[in-house]
């Protein structure tokens, strides 16, 4: 889920808008995008019927209570036609950065961005946060117009 808040929140950093939209609120762990939890979630309750079960499948560790989402297929040429090159860009430095590290890395650095640093449990994570990290390259105003933008299609 961390994975998701890092790509949208680099994404609209980068580009202005976020890829998915999806609502992120501030879980103890970490920011959760609610939708996207509440689908693989589905998967975890019932894979025979959710509606990404021919996607992924969830993988139980036998000494946590931690699960991992699993695809059942490469990522292919198909389904990079999905993306626009900027999403494929981000989606790239995303496992660069990441691709490597375990969860306690992946949620510790989600825990230094305004993102979580300005909210509190349970509070929806407003995108316009990402103007507070160091490397922001969008101003304010501009991320104002996206989040009034993003309300009405909502």
């Amino acid at each position: 889920m961390k994975l998701f808040y890092f790509a949208d929140f680099s994404h609209l950093k980068e580009y202005g808008t976020p890829m998915t939209f999806d609502d992120y609120y501030h879980l103890e762990r970490g920011p959760v995008p609610s939708t996207i939890l509440n689908l693989v979630n589905s998967v975890a309750d019932n894979e025979e019927s959710a509606i990404l079960s021919d996607t992924i499948y969830i993988e139980k560790s036998q000494f946590s209570s931690m699960q991992k989402i699993r695809c059942h297929n490469t990522f292919s040429d198909d389904d990079k036609k999905c993306f626009s090159e900027n999403e494929l860009n981000i989606l790239q430095k995303i496992c660069k950065v990441f691709g490597e590290k375990d969860t306690a890395y992946i949620v510790k650095a989600s825990h230094n961005e305004a993102a979580w640093l300005k909210t509190h449990v349970a509070e929806q994570i407003p995108y316009q946060l990402a103007t507070d990290d160091p490397e922001e390259k969008k101003d304010i105003e501009f991320l104002d117009k996206i989040h009034a933008i993003t309300n009405k299609c909502a």
